[in-house]
C-alpha cells in the first residue's frame, strides 16, 4: 500500500489554516488541520481535481476603454487555465458592456463562460 502525505494551505476562508491530506493507493485516507468542514471539502477537491477561476481582459472596440476586466463564470479543471487564456486571445467585444455579460460562451470546451467584471460606455 502506498501512503503520500501533501501539505496544503486552506483557501476556505480567511483563517488559512495548514491541512495535510493522506493519501493511500491515490484516494484520500484522512484530511488533518481543518478548523472547520470547508478544510476538509476544499483539501478533498484539490489533491483529487483542483479547479480554478480565471480572471483576464478582452478587447473592447467603441468603448471609453480598450480592455475590460473578465472572469469565467465559475471554476474550471486547473489544466484548462492556459486554453482558457489562449481563447481569449482573440476575443473582442463592441462597447457597451455590461457587468455580468457573456463575453465569450462555452469557453475552451469547459461548458463556462467568460462574464465582464466591469462596465465599459460606448465612447462619446
Amino acid at each position: 500500500m502506498e501512503t503520500k502525505k501533501i501539505e496544503l494551505t486552506c483557501i476556505g476562508c480567511p483563517m488559512g489554516c495548514p491541512l495535510t491530506v493522506t493519501m493511500e493507493n491515490g484516494a484520500v485516507a484522512s484530511v488533518t488541520g481543518n478548523t472547520c468542514p470547508r478544510g476538509d471539502a476544499y483539501a478533498r477537491k484539490e489533491v483529487t481535481a483542483p479547479t480554478r477561476i480565471v480572471t483576464s481582459t478582452v478587447r473592447v472596440s467603441g468603448g471609453t476603454l480598450a480592455m475590460v476586466s473578465c472572469k469565467t463564470r465559475s471554476d474550471i479543471p486547473k489544466g484548462k487555465i492556459f486554453d482558457v487564456v489562449r481563447a481569449l486571445k482573440d476575443v473582442e467585444v463592441s462597447a457597451p458592456v455590461a457587468i455580468g455579460q457573456v463575453l465569450a460562451e462555452n469557453v475552451a470546451g469547459t461548458g463556462v463562460d467568460i462574464i465582464a467584471t466591469k462596465n465599459v460606455p460606448v465612447h462619446a
